[in-house]
């Protein structure tokens, strides 16, 4: 039972939800991305290069038989990866830029005034010359 409670300790620490629920949403986020690339970005930039739909870019090794298929290096799909990463890696950039400048602009907004601070002893005592000195 000893195994079971530490187990339990472990996946309902904050940190652990955290990461998975930051691990799903990354999921999800890959996947619009992905479709942004493929269906909206590389549409455009293969009517741009000549009509090429990078997933069909390949270099036949072997042709294909009457028993054995083609084998082929697909570095379309290689190219389209790339792409993918480079927009996933450019928006996350901007989403922690975004967050830093947000967490820069709340660390510089000061809290509210705080009180004085106390006098000293040789102020309280002065304080009492000058008053004594008007009297």
């Amino acid at each position: 039972m000893k195994l079971i409670d530490e187990f339990k300790a472990f996946a309902l620490k904050g940190n652990v939800v955290d990461l998975a629920v930051g691990i799903i949403i990354g999921a999800a986020f890959g996947k619009i991305v992905s479709s942004i690339v493929a269906d909206i970005i590389m549409p455009p930039l293969g009517v741009i290069i000549g009509g090429v739909n990078f997933a069909d870019l390949k270099i036949i090794m072997k042709a294909a038989s009457e028993t054995h298929p083609a084998v082929t290096w697909n570095y379309g799909n290689f190219l389209q990866a790339c792409f993918d990463f480079l927009i996933v890696g450019f928006s996350v950039f901007l989403v922690i830029k975004a967050m830093v400048i947000a967490r820069k602009k709340e660390d510089a907004v000061p809290d509210a005034p705080s009180a004085p601070p106390a006098p000293t002893k040789e102020e309280i005592l002065l304080t009492e010359i000058r008053d004594l000195l008007k009297k």
